[in-house]
């Protein structure tokens, strides 16, 4: 059975591809994920760096050593190396922002029941959902046909009345892990429709062999209840420090 650091680094490396160095860089399948310059993942047992693209090959090393050299925190509290690699940071490209927030892991018996009909991207009924486009914010109507037609990857969609008001969808698809992304109408929060979507997609996606994650930022407080509805195990936080563009 993997650690949960093992499992942050999975994550992380499902959230961001990466070059030939072994560099994050971005992703654009299913969503665009701007790459880091650094991210440092914080378990219980251990705490790990990986490097954006852009960040100077000496940079990079000096970064890593700072992140290896540091002691141990707890998880939720920022990372004894954190400020330094920001002063090492902002010297070499410019001002970075620092964000935060905690990683799961979704079991694939997740389960969750809400008062909404639960659609699946393998049940046939992309055809009904085509003229409802959710209210997400910048989620164009190619995009979202996209979606519907398997293009990212499987999907779980909760409807009343006809209207899309939850979605799960696959945020990112690796090798080893995939990344729940999950959108509620803001009409509809706070009464579990998230939290059905996120076992639904979970189960369609079990079959893969896949570890399964959830993620959120440190401020996202519902969407961290999302986690606390479906007891997700926490695997620990991810500390990002990026360009003030990418966060």
């Amino acid at each position: 059975m993997a650690t949960d650091l093992e499992l942050l680094e999975i994550e992380i490396e499902t959230l961001w591809a990466t070059d030939h160095r072994g560099r994050l860089v971005n992703t654009r399948k299913a969503i665009v994920r701007a790459a880091p310059h650094l991210v440092m993942g914080v378990s219980n047992d251990g705490q790990i760096a990986a490097i954006g693209h852009e960040v100077p090959d000496g940079l990079a090393v000096e970064l890593q050593g700072a992140v290896a050299g540091a002691p141990l925190s707890p998880p939720t509290t920022p990372p004894a190396s954190i400020t330094h690699c920001e002063h090492l940071l902002k010297n070499a490209v410019g001002p970075v922002v620092l964000s935060s927030g905690p990683g799961y892991v979704i079991p694939r018996n997740a389960a969750f029941e809400s008062a909404a009909v639960i659609l699946h991207s393998d049940d046939g009924n992309a055809e009904s959902l085509r003229d409802q486009i959710p209210k997400r914010p910048n989620w164009s109507a190619e995009e979202w046909n996209l979606l519907l037609d398997g293009f990212f990857g499987p999907w779980a969609v909760a409807t009343i009345g006809g209207k899309v008001i939850a979605i799960c969808h696959t945020a990112r698809l690796a090798d080893r892990g995939a990344e729940a992304g999950v959108w509620t109408d803001p009409d509809f929060r706070g009464q579990g429709h998230a939290a059905a979507v996120t076992a639904a997609w979970a189960s369609l996606l079990a079959p893969s062999g896949r570890h399964l994650f959830y993620s959120t930022s440190a401020t996202n407080l519902s969407s961290q209840r999302v986690a606390a509805r479906l007891n997700l195990h926490p695997i620990g936080w991810m500390w990002q420090l990026s360009g003030p563009r990418t966060v």
